[in-house]
C-alpha cells in the first residue's frame, strides 16, 4: 500500500494545480547553456555551448530515456531541469508553469534527484533516519514523530528493513544504499524523479533489482521518471521513449521499440551498434565512431556529426540540418525522411 503523504497543514506549501493529461509534466523550449572556458595563456576565453537549442517535452507519466556519449550535455540538461543551473536562454516549465515562477522549495517538493553513486550521495555521518528526514526538517512538514512514521513507511516502500533506520551508509551494501537514495527522493511524494545513472555504480548482480524497484514505484506511485544512462539495456528495459543526445543538441527521439527497431540518425544507429553481445563469436562491436569525440569549443560546420558518419554528403558539412518533428518522434538529420502520418 502506497503510504501517505506527510501533512501539516500550517507548514504546507501552497498546493499546485495538478496539470492535465495533456500539459507535459517538464518541458524545455529552446534550451541553450554555455560556459566560459580558457583557450589557454594568452589565448583569452570561448564559449563552450553545453546545451545547443534543446526542446523536449516530458510526459506526465512516462519514462523518458536520455542517452548519449559523456560530454554530450546530459548531466548539464538535468541541472537545468533541477533548478540547480539556470540556462543561458530559452524556458523551462514545470507542469506548464515556468520554472522560474516558482521559488527553490516548491520546484523540488515536485522534483528530486537520484544520483549515480550511493557512496558520495549519502552523508556518510548521519544516520539512514536522519538522511531520508532531511528533505521534511527542510520543508518544515510534520512534528518529529509523524516524520518518523513516514521515514519507517518510505524505508518500506523501497524495501528496507526498518531495522536500518539506525544505521549509517557505511555499514550498508552500495544497493541498500542507492535504496535509501530513493528513499530520500521519494519521501516528500515527488512527481518527477530525475534519474542520472542511478545503477552504473552497482554491482551487476544488484542492478536490476534498483531498475525492477523503480519500475515498481513508478507504476504504484504515478511517477514520471527521466533517465540518463550510458546502459543501452537500460533503456531498452525501463524507457517508453528515448532522446538521443550529441554534442548539446537533441538529434533524435522516439518510442523505445521504434528506435531499438530502426534508428532514423547514423548516431542513434552507432551508439545500438556498440552494444556488446552475450555471442563469444561476435567479438567486440565495432561502432565505426573513431575514437575522437568532437571539440565542443570547435564544433565542426553544418551538422556536429558529420566528421564520424560515413554517410555524410557535402550538404551535411556545410548546413546544420533542420529538425524534422512528425509521427514517428523527432529527427535532425539531412538523410532523414519524414515519416507519414497514420492512416
Amino acid at each position: 500500500m502506497t503510504p501517505p503523504a506527510p501533512e501539516n497543514p500550517a507548514h504546507e506549501a501552497p498546493a499546485h494545480e495538478a496539470p492535465t493529461d495533456e500539459t507535459p509534466m517538464l518541458e524545455l523550449r529552446n534550451v541553450s547553456r554555455q560556459f566560459k572556458v580558457s583557450r589557454g595563456l594568452m589565448k583569452g576565453s570561448t564559449n563552450l555551448k553545453a546545451v545547443d537549442d534543446v526542446s523536449l517535452q516530458l510526459r506526465r507519466g512516462e519514462v523518458l530515456g536520455l542517452v548519449g556519449e559523456s560530454g554530450c550535455g546530459k548531466t548539464t540538461l538535468s541541472r537545468i531541469l533541477l533548478g540547480l543551473m539556470p540556462p543561458s536562454s530559452g524556458e523551462v516549465l514545470v507542469g506548464g508553469e515556468p520554472m522560474s515562477a516558482a521559488d527553490r522549495k516548491a520546484r523540488a517538493r515536485r522534483i528530486q534527484p537520484v544520483f549515480q553513486d550511493p557512496y558520495s550521495s549519502l552523508n556518510p555521518r548521519k544516520t539512514v533516519s536522519q538522511i531520508v528526514s532531511a528533505p521534511l526538517e527542510v520543508h518544515d512538514v510534520g512534528a518529529p514523530g509523524d516524520r518518523a512514521r513516514v521515514v519507517a513507511e518510505t524505508l518500506d516502500l523501497v524495501g528496507l528493513p526498518r531495522r536500518v533506520a539506525d544505521s549509517y551508509p557505511g555499514q550498508m551494501s552500495g544497493g541498500q544504499r542507492q535504496r535509501v537514495a530513493i528513499a530520500r527522493a521519494l519521501v516528500m511524494r515527488p512527481e518527477v524523479m530525475i534519474c542520472d545513472e542511478p545503477t552504473s555504480a552497482l554491482d551487476v548482480s544488484v542492478q536490476s533489482q534498483i531498475l525492477n524497484l523503480l519500475l515498481d514505484l513508478q507504476k504504484e506511485l504515478g511517477l514520471t521518471y527521466l533517465l540518463i544512462s550510458h546502459n543501452l539495456a537500460v533503456v531498452e528495459h525501463l524507457a517508453n521513449r528515448v532522446a538521443v543526445m550529441y554534442l548539446g543538441r537533441i538529434v533524435e527521439v522516439s518510442e523505445t521499440a521504434k528506435l531499438f527497431a530502426g534508428p532514423r540518425h547514423p548516431y542513434a544507429e552507432a551508439l545500438l551498434a556498440s552494444v556488446l553481445t552475450p555471442d563469444p563469436g561476435m567479438g567486440v562491436p565495432d561502432t565505426q565512431l573513431g575514437l575522437a569525440y568532437p571539440n565542443p569549443i570547435d564544433p565542426p560546420s553544418g551538422c556536429a556529426f558529420h566528421p564520424r558518419c560515413k554517410a555524410a554528403t557535402d550538404l551535411c558539412k556545410a548546413r546544420r540540418p533542420e529538425t524534422i518533428r512528425d509521427a514517428a518522434g523527432l529527427v535532425e538529420c539531412h538523410l532523414a525522411t519524414p515519416a507519414p502520418l497514420p492512416a
